[in-house]
């Protein structure tokens, strides 16, 4: 039996691999498997050998042939054109947001075992105006190109999830920071880049205005509430599958404070400001604090303050 993670060689789809494994070798894991597949136009870098590596593209029928079968009892759909790159090339996030979506939700369908399906949407799918603590059953209306086709993949994993056709658990994270590594294309990238540079001696630049309050999650955290999702019963969901996952509510004067109490005043004077109106139209529109308590009740997590995530990505990936 397997687990697909589409998207499984990126960050966060290596990371839910990872972990996948360390619960299974715990013996703490409510669900059988003894294979993950990580399904990427990269290779899964594992050493692991229950981690086949699957390179293609996620609408090509042929590799979705190979991939799912009847065998699977869990996707995580990972895989996506991020906000920026979504905002840049509407073409190819249509075909990777949308048609691959709907592809992967086609190729599961017709193996005919409904498998739990677990489906990263975003907190890009909201926006207009949005009060100060956006609830539950909120509506939706995206003001991006992201956001919109995150929407669309959400009505569509739940309709199929309706149907029957897979058990779906869809995930609204926060934004995850802070990020290793390079930037990426999300338009949230500077969540992570204003931490992650100045604590390695490296100058960054602020996008917005520093009272942007955003809604944010470690990567662990993220990682251990997507794993979360797998394991709930989707009846205690309710029909609806989407779920606004937990997070913690800060300004970015908060998380600048925050890198110089853990970096130093020297790290702090490394972040400068430089208004990008591209990024303030994507990320100015998301909401930045929602009401969890329902999700927290389901056994979802929340990191316990900002500081205590970038002393945690010290610790890890500088120290």
């Amino acid at each position: 039996m397997k687990i697909i993670v589409t998207g499984g060689a990126g960050f966060l789809g290596s990371r839910v691999i990872d972990e996948l494994l360390r619960r299974k070798d715990a013996g703490d894991f409510g669900i059988s498997f003894d294979k993950v597949v990580s399904l990427d136009l990269a290779e899964n870098r594992s050493h692991d050998p229950r981690v086949q590596s699957v390179v293609g593209n996620l609408a090509d029928p042929e590799i979705l042939t190979e991939v799912v079968g009847n065998d699977t009892v869990a996707v995580f759909h990972l895989a996506a054109v991020l906000s920026g790159g979504s905002a840049e090339n509407f073409d190819q996030a249509m075909a990777v947001n949308l048609d691959g979506t709907r592809a992967l939700l086609e190729a599961v369908r017709h193996a005919g075992n409904s498998p739990r399906f677990i489906f990263t949407s975003s907190l890009a799918v909201f926006g207009g105006s949005v009060p100060r603590i956006v609830e539950e059953n909120w509506a939706e209306q995206p003001d991006s190109t992201y956001g919109a086709l995150k929407a669309v993949g959400e009505l569509l994993v739940n309709e199929y999830s309706r149907k029957g056709f897979v058990d779906a658990r869809i995930c609204r994270l926060p934004t995850i920071s802070v990020r290793p590594g390079k930037p990426n294309s999300a338009a949230s990238s500077f969540a992570s880049g204003i931490i992650r540079e100045p604590l390695s001696g490296i100058a960054s630049e602020c996008p917005v205005p520093h009272e942007t309050r955003m809604w944010l999650s470690s990567p662990n955290m993220a990682v251990a509430n997507l794993v979360h999702a797998l394991e709930i019963d989707g009846q205690k969901i309710g029909a609806w599958r989407g779920m606004n996952i937990p997070g913690i509510s800060v300004t970015v004067e908060d998380m600048l404070a925050s890198l110089e109490a853990v970096g130093g005043p020297e790290a702090r004077e490394l972040v400068t400001d430089r208004q990008d109106p591209a990024v303030m139209e994507i990320v100015c529109s998301w909401p930045g604090e929602f009401a969890v308590d329902r999700m927290l009740e389901l056994g979802f997590m929340r990191d316990a303050s900002f500081d205590d995530i970038v002393r945690q990505f010290r610790d890890e990936f500088v120290a």
